[in-house]
């Protein structure tokens, strides 16, 4: 069933209000995806490559005509102290957060958190020279 035959078969608003434990393929890794192991109603990523579908505008409302693939991009932690995915889309390049799934692939999700520390914008070796110039003393001990 395609996008637009699903978006026909339920109401604006649907998957708000119900659980989604539609089964699909993954559009960028290729492996079978199901809603249960997800600790929750809504699926909205794969658990293998953290990648999802540009869906939506608000979350369930599937009115995006978009449909790009969107690629986990960063994790931050919510107030509740719940992680969650931070993904752009490729094509319109749209931002959009999704909770961490239950199942959700824990390597995957700590090379995403770690990402800012083993690339920084600066180069390495230039960090003593920082340090010294925001008045620190300048020597790593090494």
């Amino acid at each position: 069933m395609n996008r637009i035959n699903k978006r026909k078969q339920y109401e604006r608003g649907y998957y708000q209000t119900h659980p989604c434990t539609d089964s699909f393929t993954c559009k960028h890794c290729g492996r079978p995806v199901v809603s249960a192991g997800a600790g929750a109603d809504h699926r909205n990523h794969c658990p293998n490559c953290l990648t999802s579908l540009h869906l939506d505008v608000e979350p369930g409302d599937r009115s995006a005509d978009c449909g790009g693939l969107m690629d986990a991009i960063a994790v931050w932690v919510r107030k509740s102290g719940e992680w969650a995915i931070v993904h752009r889309c490729r094509r319109c390049g749209a931002l959009s957060s999704n909770r961490v799934a239950a199942d959700d692939n824990p390597m995957k999700l700590m090379s995403i958190a770690m990402k800012p520390l083993s690339a920084p914008p600066f180069p390495l070796e230039r960090i003593e020279e920082m340090t010294a110039l925001m008045g620190g003393e300048g020597s790593t001990g090494l």
